[in-house]
């Protein structure tokens, strides 16, 4: 589905690479742990210190890297589109490799993980058979594919991905909306089976981080999939 149909902001819109290497060094300060963070660590299914090889899919500055290892797993591989968020990802000496590629089309060998995370991507994905297929592609029998978001309905209120540049305006990263329909059939024509589906919505928590967020009170705000082989 189309953004533009429900846009409010009409800011300029980058492609994902362009926009998250101009964002990167204020990613971490300005993007919240209850975006996505919270529902990672919502997640009952899933043991993350089970997991021996793990990829963490646009893995950005590593925050998903680090909540891993928090988790316990110690070997993760990070792939990313942006140049910049690797060289901030590897100061953290989380990662075995860090690979600069695309999620839809990453060149690493098949069968390789029993674990792959992918946060807040897909809005920024036109298709999402591609991603899916790929995951399963890289897994290994009985994998693990957790996949955390900003719901489709937070997107409809008109407020795309954005960040202000180095000059203080506000840009939009091109943003697609995706329904849990989507996803579902998306997911299930690549051989994956759904474990866990939950949602958030603004909360207390959110409201007295963004007052003016008052108005979308009990809008759903993000969602987390987990994915088995």
């Amino acid at each position: 589905m189309k953004f533009k149909n429900f846009d409010k902001r009409g800011y300029p819109t980058v492609t994902a690479k362009t926009g998250y290497g101009e964002w990167a060094e204020t990613y971490e300060s300005t993007v919240p742990d209850l975006l996505d963070l919270k529902i990672f660590d919502s997640l009952k299914s899933v043991n993350w210190s089970e997991s021996q090889k793990c990829l963490d899919l646009a893995c950005g500055t590593g925050r998903i890297g680090q909540f891993l290892q928090n988790e316990g797993l110690q070997n993760i591989d990070g792939l990313d589109l942006t140049p910049e968020m690797l060289a901030l990802a590897r100061t953290k000496n989380i990662y075995k490799k860090l690979i600069l590629g695309s999620v839809e089309e990453t060149n690493l060998p098949a069968n390789e993980y029993d674990l792959i995370t992918m946060s807040l991507v897909d809005e920024h994905l036109n298709n999402l058979t591609k991603i899916y297929h790929e995951a399963a592609r890289l897994s290994q029998k009985e994998a693990t594919f957790v996949v955390v978001g900003i719901h489709p309905f937070f997107l409809m209120n008109g407020m795309p991905t954005h960040y202000d540049d180095k000059d203080g305006n506000p840009k939009a990263i091109d943003t697609h909306i995706h329904l849990p329909s989507h996803h579902f059939t998306s997911a299930t024509s690549s051989g994956w089976k759904l474990i866990e589906f939950v949602e958030g919505v603004i909360d207390e928590d959110w409201v007295q981080l963004k007052p003016k967020w008052e108005k979308h009170r009990d809008c759903p705000i993000n969602f987390g999939y987990v994915w088995k082989t």
